[in-house]
């Protein structure tokens, strides 16, 4: 044997293995993977980059929003496409350094390549038919990592899928709570007459919990993470901050208890927050902007009373900055780095909620000779 044919066999077998191991840790094993040198982490690198790119340069945010609609979906089969062809790749390499060993014609690298793919995907064509005991073997191992491979992944899109259909309810449960796109000054509006009873904590456990699930299916599936909601003026990250922002207004606000719901479920979404964070941006850069302003804080103190005195407003306002602190600089790296935009604290002009506004709302009231329902009601 050539030293070319040794050194493309050893180079096939590596193939195999670096694919499968990558495959293994992304689609099997449910933990964050720390190791930066990753096969799939470079696909999505490489893709993200190109997709991002095109989604900056769309002027309309519909259309931008559109585009990057499609990433999470596309990127999923690139990145089988690049496994499957690596692995047919790396047989044929292997077959290349087996050479008349694994009987097999000696033809051009191409039909190498074509009989691999065969094997792999166990066509059984027969037109190629490897004729000793090493090509044979060579042929089963191929095509019962094919039949093992295409039988994981069509297994991990339903559990990916149930993980994104779980994770956009509480999205949208997010409308009759915090507004359409849901902003912190809204929820506490609307919560306003039960935050001294204790009725908003039923609210707070469920974001609780939803939290914790966000932690875990993202933590296991960072492609998730790409995946857009249903619609533009929504977002994981956006629901995922409105939560924070809410809990720190509670946590803030004088006379705050110590031990609360609210301390609890911002505690578990700034967990998730930052450790979704750290799978994607690894090094701090400041963004410009800043969401937080003077009217906001005015517009909050007016929606949970006057403060007392000048003391309270004080230390309403010290501690509200010390609990943004913890959360908006992770929030800001990630929804730049994934160009979702962050809801602000309170709009200034009000916003319908999406179930309020359908498109036949108005041609149903003429017909029925009444005046169209207040979006606002």
């Amino acid at each position: 044997m050539t030293f070319p044919a040794v050194l493309s066999g050893a180079a096939g077998v590596v193939l195999v293995l670096v694919i499968l191991w990558d495959a293994f840790e992304t689609v099997l094993v449910p933990r964050r993977i720390g190791r930066r040198v990753r096969l799939t982490r470079y696909i999505y690198i490489i893709l993200w980059r190109f997709w991002r790119a095109l989604a900056v340069r769309q002027q309309t945010p519909s259309r931008r929003e559109a585009l990057l609609g499609f990433f999470g979906p596309i990127s999923l089969l690139v990145l089988v496409l690049c496994w499957a062809s690596g692995l047919i790749f790396a047989f044929a390499l292997i077959e290349v350094a087996t050479g008349q060993a694994a009987g097999l014609p000696a033809r051009d690298f191409g039909t190498l390549l074509y009989a691999s793919g065969q094997t792999f995907f166990t066509l059984g064509y027969g037109d190629f038919t490897p004729t000793t005991l090493l090509g044979r073997m060579l042929s089963v191992i191929e095509a019962g990592l094919g039949f093992g491979f295409l039988g994981t992944v069509v297994g991990y899109l339903p559990t990916m899928y149930g993980a994104f259909s779980q994770r956009e309810i509480e999205i949208s449960l997010m409308d009759a709570r915090a507004g359409s796109p849901p902003t912190a000054a809204e929820f506490v509006r609307r919560t306003l007459a039960e935050l001294d009873d204790g009725g908003v904590d039923e609210i707070l456990r469920a974001w609780d919990r939803w939290a914790a699930q966000l932690l875990e299916t993202h933590i296991s599936y960072p492609q998730l993470a790409y995946y857009r909601s249903q619609h533009s003026n929504q977002s994981w990250l956006a629901t995922l901050v409105v939560i924070l922002d809410s809990t720190a207004v509670l946590l803030a606000r004088p006379g705050a208890p110590r031990v609360s719901q609210a301390r609890r479920t911002f505690a578990m979404a700034r967990h998730a927050l930052v450790d979704i964070t750290q799978i994607f941006v690894r090094e701090f850069t400041a963004v410009p902007g800043e969401r937080f302003t003077p009217d906001c804080l005015h517009a909050l103190e007016v929606r949970l009373g006057a403060p007392a005195s000048p003391e309270a407003a004080h230390e309403f306002k010290q501690r509200l900055a010390e609990l943004r602190l913890l959360y908006e600089p992770y929030a800001q790296a990630l929804g730049a780095f994934l160009l979702f935009e962050l809801p602000p604290w309170e709009y200034t002009n009000p916003r319908p909620d999406n179930w309020k506004r359908a498109p036949w709302d108005k041609l149903l009231a003429e017909r029925a000779g009444i005046e169209p329902p207040d979006e606002h009601f």
